[in-house]
């Protein structure tokens, strides 16, 4: 039967909890060490939650239900589920750790290996034998082991050199994580931010809302990956590339699936350089330029101006800008100690 000092340790938001798990290790040390077992099992679980969490929050950028108050109680259910799985047979990882640390409570430690062919000073064969007495020296790498590791050497600096180019845009198509994303891109946002006034992460988070952070780029029928990181359309006055695809839009508030060809580049940097050029030089974006220096102002007067049909396209961007995934990859970019645009 479980102590009743310890059965609030199943709630993981009773502190005082920890205080009565002490006490009851200076009486009954086997009962405290069994829910200790459950309570380190139930970190590592929530610890593959947040993993979880973490993979799928890509596919939550746009959701109206998705806010930090959502993520907070979000994380509270992760943490209790996590306590509760622990008290409820878990994963079987408490079961191991209360098994190897009963052995030393009852003095009970395995003694180490012996090493075959070892002595002592005496010429004796030693039963026992610590850390010094291995070898310091490494083994020798056979030929073929050797001839292995120059192979990975070759492709990890082939690898090196086919990693994208911050300056020029090149990249070879999607990105791995929103990290990547702002990683690659950011110096690009940085670029158009100050021909244009915007701030570049309004740029990023509009490049993320129409790619899904890179994931789901526009590519031809044969995979070519089109660089379009704005979803600007190829009209008539564009006489390059283009790629035809099925796209969402909205008429008369109604999502309707249609084909529509979009502009194609050679690389991200084209993307960026189109885009302040269709901005710039489009008369019904004038106005929307003006208010550059206003995130929130700019999305929405985009969206007014009629660049894009979905009617909650400011908003979107304007919850991307303020997501964890954005917050995270910023702070994280190896460029977050540059300046990001005119705002302070």
């Amino acid at each position: 039967m479980q102590n009743t000092s310890l059965q609030s340790t199943d709630i993981y938001t009773n502190i005082s909890s920890l205080n009565a798990l002490r006490n009851e290790a200076k009486t009954n040390k086997g009962a405290a060490l069994k829910e200790v077992a459950k309570q380190f099992e139930s970190m590592f679980i929530s610890q593959m939650l947040k993993s979880m969490r973490k993979a799928n929050e890509v596919f939550a950028q746009g959701d109206m239900l998705n806010s930090t108050q959502t993520q907070f109680y979000q994380q509270m259910f992760d943490s209790q589920l996590a306590l509760t799985m622990s008290h409820h047979g878990g994963i079987g990882l408490a079961k191991v750790l209360e098994r190897q640390l009963s052995k030393t409570l009852s003095g009970n430690r395995e003694q180490p290996a012996t090493l075959s062919g070892m002595g002592d000073v005496t010429g004796k064969a030693s039963k026992m034998a610590s850390i010094q007495d291995y070898p310091r020296t490494l083994p020798a790498l056979s030929p073929q082991l050797t001839a292995q590791l120059k192979t990975v050497d070759k492709l990890v600096q082939s690898s090196s050199a086919s990693a994208p180019d911050s300056e020029t845009g090149a990249h070879s198509g999607t990105f791995s994580s929103p990290q990547d994303f702002v990683n690659q891109l950011l110096p690009l946002a940085q670029k158009a931010g100050k021909a244009t006034g915007v701030d570049p992460r309004v740029l990023i988070a509009q490049a993320a809302l129409e790619t899904g952070w890179g994931q789901h780029m526009i590519t031809g029928k044969d995979g070519t990956v089109s660089h379009n990181l704005f979803g600007i359309k190829a009209n008539d006055s564009w006489s390059g590339p283009s790629v035809k695809v099925t796209t969402t839009e909205y008429r008369d508030g109604k999502a309707l699936k249609e084909v529509a060809p979009f502009r194609a580049y050679d690389s991200y940097a084209a993307s960026f350089q189109d885009y302040v050029k269709f901005l710039q030089g489009n008369p019904r974006y004038q106005a929307v330029l003006q208010q550059a220096d206003d995130p929130e102002a700019f999305t929405g007067a985009l969206q007014e101006a009629g660049y894009a049909t979905d009617p909650s396209y400011s908003r979107k961007i304007q919850s991307i800008m303020g997501s964890n995934s954005m917050r995270s990859a910023l702070d994280g970019s190896v460029l977050s100690d540059l300046s990001l645009g005119s705002e302070e």
